[in-house]
C-alpha cells in the first residue's frame, strides 16, 4: 500500500531534503507541501493525505492550531510534529491538538519511515531521543491522590510508553493481544486521555514513567 504524505514546514530546504529522502521509497509518496498552516488548510480543501508531518514553529497561525483545524476537517489524518531538541514545550500543545506521531527533524530516513508506518498501522509514534528529552524536561505535576490504574494497567501503560504494540505487549507479558486491547481501552477510559500521545504525557506527569 503508498502512503500519501504532506509536507508542512516553513524551511524549502528541509521538505525538499525529506521529500528526496522520501521519493527512494515507493510505498510513500510526497503529494504535497505548504510553507504555512494557512496554505496547507487551503490545500487540504482538495487534497488527498494520509499523513502529514507538521512543524510547530511557522509564520502566522502555529502547527498546533493547523493540526486542529485540520483534524476538524479531515478527523482521519495522521499528524506527525515534527521537533528539534529544546521544544519540548511543544509537546503538549500538539498533543491536545490531536497529533499521533512525535519525530525530531535530524531523524534519519529510516525511522522517518517506520513513524510512517506506526502511526498507519499502529496509531502512533513516538521519537525514543525527543521522549527521552521530553522526559528530562518536562516539569512533573503533583500525581492524583487516587490513582486509578491497577497494577497490571500500570505495567502496560509503561510498554505503550516504551513504544510497544499491542501484540508485543501481549508477547512480553504472556498474555493475549485481546486481554492487552481491553487494557488499553480501560487505560484510556479511566486517565480520561483521548488516544496514545495523550497517555505518555499522562505517564510522565504522574511518575508512572522513568525513562
Amino acid at each position: 500500500m503508498t502512503y500519501r504524505i504532506a509536507l508542512v514546514d516553513d524551511h524549502a530546504l528541509f521538505r525538499t531534503g525529506l521529500r528526496g529522502l522520501l521519493e527512494h521509497s515507493t510505498e510513500h509518496r510526497v503529494v504535497a507541501e505548504a510553507a504555512s498552516g494557512e496554505e496547507f488548510l487551503e490545500q487540504l480543501k482538495e487534497l488527498e493525505a494520509d499523513v502529514v508531518f507538521m512543524d510547530f514553529s511557522m509564520p502566522g497561525i502555529d502547527g498546533g492550531e493547523a493540526t486542529e483545524r485540520a483534524l476538524a476537517l479531515r478527523p482521519d489524518l495522521r499528524i506527525i510534529t515534527l521537533s528539534m531538541f529544546g521544544e519540548e514545550s511543544y509537546y503538549t500543545r500538539m498533543v491536545k491538538a490531536g497529533a499521533c506521531g512525535f519525530l525530531l527533524k535530524d531523524s534519519g530516513i529510516d525511522e522517518v519511515i517506520e513513524a510512517i508506518d506506526q502511526v498507519m498501522t499502529e496509531g502512533s509514534y513516538f521519537s525514543p531521543r525527543l521522549l527521552l528529552s521530553i522526559t528530562r524536561h518536562m516539569r512533573l505535576e503533583e500525581p492524583t491522590t487516587d490513582d486509578p490504574l491497577s497494577e497490571r494497567e500500570k505495567e502496560i501503560l509503561m510498554a505503550i510508553c516504551r513504544g510497544l504494540s499491542n501484540q508485543e505487549i501481549a508477547d512480553e507479558l504472556f498474555i493475549s493481544k485481546r486481554t492487552v486491547d481491553k487494557h488499553r481501552a480501560n487505560i484510556l477510559e479511566k486517565t480520561g486521555c483521548k488516544n496514545t500521545a495523550a497517555l505518555v504525557v499522562h505517564a510522565i506527569r504522574n511518575g508512572i514513567i522513568e525513562l
